[in-house]
């Protein structure tokens, strides 16, 4: 069954607009009933005005109420373009002297000269009857005059419609202002996991504490102290590789120096011979193994000290390095050529030596045979430039940037399988940044790729 994850947006928008928008309910109430009460007593008012008119024409002569309502002025207290009016006056007996004698019984004012309204029906159709009580004479009189709901209601239902637009727009305006403030309030949240995002996997320095919100001190510090820790397992993991490595060259090599005894010693017994170079051909793929780990751990930019750069020829580097491929580019029959003009940077030879190896041994395991492999050094735009170029099967776009990740390999249909493990292209990018360089990855024309590291030159 899947469940809902908590989420800080949800919430905070909960407890920000649940809340508003009650008080904007609340306030819309207020609204309706501080308009609608005036608009309800003034129309009372006017009620109660034609009751204290009517009273003006009566008088008490001989005993009796006298009712002087000519029919002009009657038809004037009735005039109403959209309600009916209605009239009576009645005795204390209850006995119509004048006005509407269908007029219904209501309830009779307690007291004298004060309105009574209530409301009730008439031919069919809701009324508001406003009701006073006179003394006329020595005898109480009640006149009563009542209206329809026509106005009344036409003027209700314009007050709710612009009530409903105005509550409208500020609930709209309400929820669009709590969405914004949640958005940015949640910032600098963004803000750190953009900062993570960014970061390369063996980046693990602090994130700042001053520069992210004073709320996020907690979360702040518990990340660091994370990544602290990630980083003393990373340092001594490397530490434990470069330890490990280091212990097994002796006894490689002591066993590579035996199975060379061995290749001499048995060379004309063919399944003996056979045998020995098959543990050579193993024993020397642990080597550069084991060296590639060495090379890994003292490449790790973690741990390198700028202190170790020092000027020395990039050309000579490669030219000492290059001997060592000629064998494995003539086993595939690759033109391995170079072109190697004087360069001069600061940099620490031993790693450099791993750079230029990696990328040609690279070059020649992804390249196919009667290929060709070319390797450069030159000055370019003032910048020290060192490229290896191939016409192998290239680089996709996609993989270019995943190919400098441990143990990430290109096609491993093309390569030979067996060979190395992954951490070649790791290798140098840690380099590249160990020599503050950058490293691109190009097209050749023929289809192939060149692998161009672009260094500061040296400088006294």
């Amino acid at each position: 069954m899947k469940t809902h994850r908590p989420s800080i947006r949800r919430s905070l928008l909960l407890r920000l607009i649940v809340p508003l928008l009650a008080v904007n309910l609340i306030g819309g109430s207020l609204v309706y009933w501080l308009a609608w009460t005036p608009a309800q007593i003034a129309f009372d008012q006017s009620l109660s005005e034609t009751c204290w008119a009517l009273s003006t024409r009566l008088t008490k002569q001989s005993g009796n109420i006298d009712v002087d309502l000519p029919t002009s002025v009657e038809q004037v207290l009735r005039v109403d373009h959209f309600n009916t009016i209605y009239l009576v006056i009645r005795n204390q007996s209850n006995q119509t002297l004048a006005g509407d004698k269908d007029f219904p019984n209501t309830e009779v004012p307690l007291k004298f000269d004060e309105p009574y309204f209530q409301n009730g029906a008439m031919r069919g159709e809701e009324i508001r009857i406003a009701s006073i009580k006179f003394m006329i004479g020595d005898e109480p009189v009640v006149i009563h005059a009542a209206e329809t709901l026509k106005k009344r209601n036409a003027i209700q239902l314009r007050i709710l419609f612009a009530l409903i637009l105005v509550e409208g727009s500020i609930t709209a305006l309400l929820l669009g202002v709590a969405w914004m403030a949640v958005t940015n309030g949640l910032l600098p949240l963004n803000k750190i996991q953009a900062d993570l995002n960014q970061r390369n996997f063996d980046e693990l320095s602090a994130i700042s504490v001053e520069e992210n919100a004073i709320e996020l001190d907690a979360v702040v510090t518990a990340i660091n102290r994370l990544l602290h820790k990630i980083e003393i397992g990373a340092i001594t993991q490397q530490e434990f590789l470069a330890t490990i490595a280091h212990q097994l060259r002796t006894p490689l090599a002591g066993l590579k120096a035996q199975l060379e005894w061995l290749q001499d010693k048995y060379a004309n017994e063919v399944n003996t011979a056979r045998s020995v170079d098959l543990m050579m051909m193993s024993t020397e793929r642990m080597i550069r193994q084991t060296n590639q780990l060495l090379s890994l751990a003292r490449a790790e930019p973690s741990k390198f000290e700028r202190k170790r750069l020092e000027p020395v020829f990039l050309d000579k580097i490669v030219a000492d390095s290059i001997h060592s491929f000629l064998g494995a580019a003539d086993r595939k029959l690759i033109d391995l050529g170079f072109d190697l003009d004087p360069v001069q940077i600061s940099g620490d030879a031993f790693l450099l030596r791993d750079l230029v190896e990696n990328l040609i041994d690279n070059a020649i395991t992804y390249t196919p045979e009667h290929g060709v492999v070319t390797v450069r050094t030159q000055v370019s735009q003032g910048m020290a430039v060192f490229s290896v170029e191939d016409n192998g099967p290239g680089i996709p776009e996609a993989e270019r940037e995943s190919i400098f990740h441990r143990h990430y390999r290109i096609n491993e249909s093309i390569a030979d399988r067996t060979i190395g493990n992954g951490i070649g292209l790791a290798i140098v990018s840690d380099i590249v940044k160990d020599h503050a360089a950058r490293i691109i990855i190009g097209d050749t024309p023929g289809g192939g790729t060149i692998f161009t590291v672009l260094f500061n030159q040296y400088s006294e």
